[in-house]
Order: C-alpha cells, then structure tokens, then sequence
C-alpha cells in the first residue's frame, strides 16, 4: 500500500530518495534526465506535477526532481527532501542569464556562492547578513570534471532574483561585485542545506545574455544543457 503523504507536496517513502537528488527546475527536465541517463528510473513523486525519479547511473542510485521556479518553490523541496526524506545532497542543474562580460552561450558556471535580494534568510533571525555558499567538496569535484571533460566554466558568486521581469533593470549592478550571472533559486538551497547540515550545489548554463539580448531556443537549450548534466550526474555521492 502507497504511503500517506509525509509532506504536503512529496507523496513517497523517504527510502524512494536516494541519497543525491538533481534538480532541474521544469518537470519535464526532470523527466528527461531520467529516460536518457538513469536505468531502471521509477517515477517516486508526482506531487502538483513534480516529476520526481529514482533510478541508477553507472550503478550509482541516483534521484532527479523538479524545484520548480523560484526562491520559495525550491525552497519547499529542498527543506523536505533534507529534512524529511533524509537526503544528503541537493545538486540544482538550471539555466541562468549571463551578467560578466566574457560569459557566452551555453558557458557553465558553478555557483561557490549567491547573493540574492530575497528575504529568504529572514527566518532564521540572525544578526546581520548571511552570506550563502556551496559544499566545497561538491564544488571541487565538479570543477575536476569540467577540466577533465574540457568543458567552457567559470566558479564564482551568482544572484539568486525574485524578480524574472525586473522593473527596476537593476540586475547588471552586480556586475561591479564580480557577480557572474542570475538566476532564481540557489541561495535558498544554499540555506536551507547549511540549516539542516547537508550538502548542495549549483551548476547552471548559460541561456542568455542580459546584456545585448542574445538567447537559446528552447530546442538548443534542451541540447546543451547535457554537459550540465553530466558533471552533475559524475558527482552525484551515492
């Protein structure tokens, strides 16, 4: 018999989860990187439409789950699948709009830390501003793959934005930090893995430029984003 929902939003065992969960942010991401690159993927999580898979990549049991777009939906399964389904490491794989200048199309960034201006950490009540960052060791290991594999990277801060539309058209400002690109969702993973002592890592491509306009197609971006894929799935701990 299927288990009682443990969580509004995850409908399965914590023993459906593997240790590593991939998160793309669109379901159907998700879906795909559990045909092409695990065997025997089962669909563990369906939950509003977040496909979640278990399966296994060069014998390693490995899981993938959507996180939907945005601080607050990441911030949901990620503080579930730590707290609750017992996972030890969350590694995001999405997309993210350029902001340094030599950033191209399709370029890798791996997120040691990300700013944000959302109020995210406002819960936690401390004295002052946190700064939120990735495993090191997660980010050492995907950094080896990119040489290894010769991919195109940079390792850097980036920002996490509550605004897609951003009225204020403020977001190259962070340029002059040396903030490499945007995107919507790593600092609250970053939080909610540092609150509950776990692991989490974000590695992006790049889908745009924001400054100068220039972006993929939905079919190039389905392409490209595989070498994000694969360090992700190389590094995955079992």
């Amino acid at each position: 018999m299927k288990p009682a929902n443990l969580t509004p939003h995850i409908g399965c065992s914590p023993e459906d989860f593997a240790k590593t969960v991939l998160m793309p942010g669109d379901p159907l991401r998700a879906k795909m990187i559990a045909e092409t690159y695990l065997e025997n993927a089962e669909l563990v999580n369906n939950v509003r439409g977040i496909h979640g898979y278990t399966g296994f990549f060069e014998g390693k049991r490995v899981s993938v789950m959507a996180s939907g777009m945005g601080v607050p939906s990441i911030g949901i399964y990620s503080y579930e699948l730590y707290n609750t389904f017992g996972v030890e490491s969350i590694i995001r794989i999405g997309s993210a709009g350029a902001i340094h200048p030599e950033l191209r199309l399709f370029d890798l960034v791996i997120a040691s830390g990300a700013c944000t201006n959302s109020s995210f950490a406002n819960q936690f009540r401390l004295p002052g501003t946190y700064a939120p960052i990735a495993d090191f060791e997660l980010l050492r290991k995907a950094v080896a793959e990119c040489e290894k594999r010769g991919y195109r990277y940079r390792v850097g801060n980036i920002l996490s934005s509550d605004c897609f539309y951003d009225d204020s058209l403020s977001t190259l400002q962070w340029r002059k930090m040396g903030v490499l690109a945007v995107e919507m969702e790593a600092a609250a993973l970053y939080m909610n893995a540092a609150r509950a002592g776990k692991k989490a890592l974000a590695i992006c491509t790049i889908s745009d430029l924001i400054e100068g306009g220039e972006e993929t197609t939905a079919e190039q971006r389905q392409n490209a984003f595989h070498d994000m894929m694969k360090v992700a799935l190389a590094i995955a701990e079992d």
